[in-house]
């Protein structure tokens, strides 16, 4: 089954509520957790695919600063290469996804799938905060797919996909030039800090726009 998309100026709206969410300090606080899920779940994502089997993953209470996926090798240069810059793209990639989904008419798809990543990541992983943070937050998302109406579970779905693309850049913002990530990478093609940066803000940004059009301008 399909469902209608919001109009146009109720995309927006919601669009617009994610946003003052993410801006203030007590909403992003909230949403930082599901921003370092996505995080991790890119990195872990990219591993699985350039043969680098993930070990584990660690989730902790200070979302911005700790939280690390481990694979069980190091693998080639590329590799690290790929597997280091994708995780802050993570959250935009994660929300891309999301809102082609709801523009083909599959928004409460969006729902079920965000269950199903966030089960995986759950079994993925080790003692850590993550258990308790993800543990909530897929029974928040199987709750209102379960007992709540179409309705509802349409605005949550562009809720997910807004949430996670506007997350994108704030991620990029706080932690963008002195991350761990943006330090790999560094050493490893001895790029500067500030040029990853750079293409991961205008990767983010890019996301929103895109993004942003598929939600809002109905096809």
């Amino acid at each position: 089954m399909t469902q209608v998309p919001l109009s146009g100026p109720a995309a927006a709206a919601v669009g617009l509520a994610a946003l003052g969410v993410i801006v203030m300090d007590v909403g992003w606080q909230v949403v930082r957790h599901g921003a370092v899920m996505a995080h991790e779940g890119a990195h872990a994502v990219a591993d699985s695919l350039l043969g680098r089997q993930v070990d584990h993953i660690e989730l902790n209470f200070d979302a911005e600063n700790s939280g690390a996926t481990y694979p069980k090798n190091e693998g080639g240069w590329l590799a690290r290469v790929v597997v280091a810059f994708v995780g802050y793209i993570g959250p935009s990639s994660f929300g891309l996804g999301a809102a082609k989904l709801i523009q083909q008419g599959h928004a409460v798809t969006v729902l079920w799938v965000t269950l199903l990543l966030l089960g995986i990541l759950l079994l993925l992983l080790r003692w850590s905060f993550g258990l308790l943070t993800v543990t909530l937050a897929g029974g928040l998302v199987y709750i209102v797919g379960r007992y709540t109406p179409v309705s509802a579970q349409i605005v949550a779905a562009y809720a997910i996909a807004w949430l996670l693309l506007l997350a994108g850049v704030r991620g990029i913002l706080v932690r963008g030039i002195r991350s761990g990530d943006g330090r790999k990478l560094s050493q490893l093609t001895l790029i500067p800090r500030f040029i990853w940066f750079l293409l991961w803000l205008a990767s983010t940004v890019a996301a929103v726009a895109i993004g942003g059009e598929w939600l809002v301008m109905r096809t």
